[in-house]
């Protein structure tokens, strides 16, 4: 009878087994979203490199990006990735101000880094150098504004999660929301540091 009862309470048939915890499994699920977002990218990118001298007799990156614009974009960008570190290490501490400011500010500098993106954007294609002027302003188009995408859906992530957060306090499913959060947040500087050396930098200054 006490054998019975045993394999009753055990998570799975085989003895002993224990299943993975919620945030185990729940981590193991976003690490290979993050790696489908890697091979996105990967793909743009290569587009790019491909396509980066096919401007078929229009401007190419030396004459139309700004050195200033993307120095700030990318300050804005790799500044909001420390304090959204900040926020997360108060978060472990259960330091409710600390962390509600360091995510404030990251959401600030991340809208900064949007506005500036589509600021350069409108300029673009206000002086006719839209995505459909050449393969290369198509492939740098597509490959900016979709890590600009990402951007946006973190914002809007972040801003659920704040709202949640002010509610609900330092429960465990909003501590396990706010690292997945911020593991993409950190995936997206990372991909923007091979935006700005790749396209910004070697398309369009080296």
């Amino acid at each position: 009878m006490s054998s019975n009862v045993v394999s009753l309470d055990m998570p799975s048939g085989e003895s002993g087994a224990q299943l993975p915890s919620r945030q185990h499994v729940t981590g193991f699920g976003f690490y290979l979203y993050l790696l489908s977002d890697g091979i996105l990218f990967a793909a743009l990118f290569a587009g790019f490199a491909v396509l980066r001298t096919a401007t078929d007799g229009g401007p190419d990156g030396h004459v139309l990006f700004s050195a200033r614009n993307a120095f700030i974009e990318t300050a804005c960008l790799l500044t909001s990735s420390f304090t959204c570190g900040i926020a997360m290490l108060a978060c472990d501490r259960r330091n409710k101000f600390v962390a509600l400011i360091g995510f404030l500010v990251t959401a600030v500098l991340g809208i900064v880094f949007l506005t500036l993106e589509i600021h350069e954007f409108a300029d673009l294609i206000a002086k006719g150098d839209g995505p459909g002027r050449s393969a290369f302003l198509s492939s740098f188009f597509t490959l900016v504004s979709t890590h600009g995408l990402h951007v946006t859906c973190g914002l809007l992530w972040l801003g659920v999660l704040l709202v949640q957060f002010l509610l609900r306090g330092f429960t465990p499913a909003i501590l396990r929301r706010f690292l997945c959060f911020s593991l993409f947040w950190h995936v997206l500087d990372v991909v923007w540091i091979g935006v700005f050396t790749f396209v910004y930098l070697v398309g369009g200054y080296l």
